[in-house]
């Protein structure tokens, strides 16, 4: 099937285009005051909670005050998540159109099955029809052939009757 490589091309030029996006995504955040007072929020946030989990792990005190990470540093450091965030979720929607068309391809293919085995279902039907039908004329002829015994079937009987009346 064609479609099958020309998606899988379509999805790596996607994740290799998204790269210079995240870039400039980055440089253009630092541009901005609005967006840039909100990607430092959004960078204070982080450092603090990516602090705390570092410390439980290596089980340090977690009551201490945290830092707070200076402008230009928060700045790069939530451009630097943006751009990730971006190429995560490139990768994702990569990652679950895959999912929905092999998920829609094997429904496809299960309902051809189904047709398949409905069909197959059908013509057995159809030839167990056919094998009573045919029973049952076998029946008939045999109990027509019991009342005519064996020389009535072989018709034995009414050729030896016409070769007498004829010898008469």
């Amino acid at each position: 099937m064609v479609v099958l490589p020309v998606v899988k091309l379509a999805t790596l030029a996607l994740k290799t285009a998204c790269k210079p996006i995240a870039s400039r995504l980055k440089k253009e955040a630092g541009y901005h005051p609005k967006f840039r007072n909100f990607i430092i929020s959004i960078a204070q946030a982080n450092h603090r909670f990516t602090t705390r989990v570092q410390r439980r792990i290596y089980g340090h005190d977690t009551g201490l005050a945290i830092r707070p990470l200076n402008e230009e540093r928060a700045v790069q450091a939530a451009a630097d998540l943006l751009g990730e965030l971006f190429v995560f979720s490139v990768a994702v929607v990569a990652v679950i159109f895959e999912v929905q068309r092999s998920s829609r391809s094997e429904a496809r293919k299960e309902e051809l099955r189904r047709q398949e085995i409905q069909a197959l279902n059908t013509r057995n039907e159809e030839l167990a029809r056919e094998i009573e039908l045919l029973a049952l004329k076998l029946e008939e002829l045999e109990q027509h052939a019991r009342g005519r015994g064996l020389f009535g079937t072989l018709n034995l009987r009414h050729t030896q009757a016409s070769a007498d009346r004829k010898s008469n």
